[in-house]
């Protein structure tokens, strides 16, 4: 049975409806509906009910004395090697398989969608670092350094050579979807042991301030930063597209004003999110410009 075909094969009591049923059903929101059902029983697991009140806390609490820490002692225990085997490591043997998926997924995700925004935007030359993972492995190679890298490089990039040759980001009659995956993410099998239970918003309360103990208190600054370039992204993509309308719950604040590292845990999950709504977007732009193509086509 697919991860969608557990809420639309779920009785409905109408007497004690199921909240997640609600959102999974309601389309207003652009996502991919595997993804969306995967995260949706993900936070529906008795981890996140009963475990994430306990360790949100005590995660913040570990982020605050860290930031006392690191205050006094900056470059202490920084290694972004060993930080990325303990997050490996951690995945591996405590991450449930679905909230390791839609971390995957994530990078997938967002490497494309920056890629999106690069070749619809005629006349840049912006280099590309793409991530695909499809499985734990690449976690050990940096993977979330570098994602965070790939997107203040790209930002910076376009628009060094927007202003340098003149140009700006505005509609295309005809959007460029090369870049968008629209079938299946090819991501393998993920660890399925009885100590792989931990949902994703706890997972990743958890890693927070482990990223937080292994980088410098810049790299640390700097990655949660990034969590407000989701709306640099989204405003990029709806210039673009020329809409904005399925664009609104992309908000992870404004880019201008940098917000304390306390709740970067909360804003990865949002951070998330963004990526795939508008990657679901671009999907059903990509289609239905493929039915606009075939009828003129059959025209």
């Amino acid at each position: 049975m697919s991860q969608a075909d557990y809420f639309n094969q779920m009785p409905h009591d109408k007497n004690d409806p199921n909240p997640f049923l609600a959102i999974f059903l309601d389309t207003s929101i652009p996502f991919d509906e595997e993804a969306k059902a995967m995260y949706l029983r993900d936070c529906s697991s008795k981890t996140r009910q009963f475990l994430l009140p306990l360790l949100r806390p005590l995660a913040r609490l570990a982020i605050i004395l860290l930031q006392i820490y690191k205050s006094i002692v900056p470059n202490a225990l920084t290694s972004s090697k060993a930080l990325h085997r303990v997050l490996y490591w951690g995945m591996k043997t405590f991450v449930s398989p679905s909230a390791n998926h839609m971390i995957l997924r994530h990078f997938y995700l967002g490497s494309e969608v920056l890629q999106f925004i690069r070749d619809n935007v005629p006349g840049v030359d912006v280099a590309m670092n793409p991530l695909k993972p499809v499985n734990l492995e690449p976690v050990k190679d940096d993977l979330f350094l570098i994602h965070d890298l790939n997107l203040y490089n790209f930002i910076i990039n376009l628009n060094r050579e927007l202003r340098d040759k003149g140009l700006e980001v505005k509609k295309q009659e005809r959007l460029d979807f090369g870049a968008i995956t629209s079938t299946r993410i090819p991501i393998e099998p993920l660890p399925n042991r009885w100590t792989n239970f931990l949902d994703l918003t706890s997972a990743i309360e958890i890693f927070t301030p482990v990223y937080q103990l292994f980088l410098t208190d810049n790299d640390f600054w700097r990655a949660t930063n990034s969590l407000q370039l989701d709306e640099t992204v989204g405003l990029l993509a709806s210039k673009i597209i020329g809409s904005n309308d399925r664009l609104a719950l992309i908000n992870n604040k404004h880019p201008m004003v940098p917000l304390t590292t306390l709740r970067a845990g909360f804003r990865l999950v949002l951070h998330g999110l963004a990526t795939e709504q508008l990657h679901a977007l671009l999907i059903e732009l990509k289609h239905k410009q493929e039915q606009a193509d075939l009828k003129r086509g059959e025209g």
